[in-house]
């Protein structure tokens, strides 16, 4: 995850650089002016930099099964359906041997499980 967002902040910090090259070379510019088209520039590329490797972790992240005995209150209020009232009931009742203990011990209904059950599951 690190290489990906250096390589995105690399990316846009040497593109505002070739931008600011070809802005100079074609047009009689104050340096000041261009300085501040170049910070301005670089400012925007490197909040999307941030953009792609926030969206970069979100994917990496959908893939594996949240762990319901170590995520936090807010990765468990993050999953579909689930109010942050059942995140705090969710880590109240910990630890969990399997993730259908959330039905058995009546922390969420089994159709409010079953919206989530492929995205959690109970290490130890």
């Amino acid at each position: 995850m690190r290489i990906a967002k250096r390589c995105a902040l690399a990316a846009a910090v040497g593109f505002s650089l070739v931008l600011a090259g070809c802005m100079s070379c074609s047009v009689n510019q104050d340096p000041d002016q261009l300085k501040e088209k170049t910070a301005r520039t670089t400012a925007a590329l490197k909040q999307d930099a941030r953009a792609v490797a926030s969206g970069v972790r979100e994917g990496w992240s959908r893939d594996q099964p949240l762990d319901l005995n170590h995520a936090t209150r807010a990765q468990l209020a993050s999953l579909p359906g689930i109010s942050s009232a059942q995140a705090d009931r969710i880590v109240e009742n910990r630890p969990y041997s399997a993730p259908d203990e959330l039905v058995h011990r009546r922390i969420l209904t089994q159709r409010e499980f079953d919206r989530i059950a492929d995205r959690v599951t109970a290490k130890k």
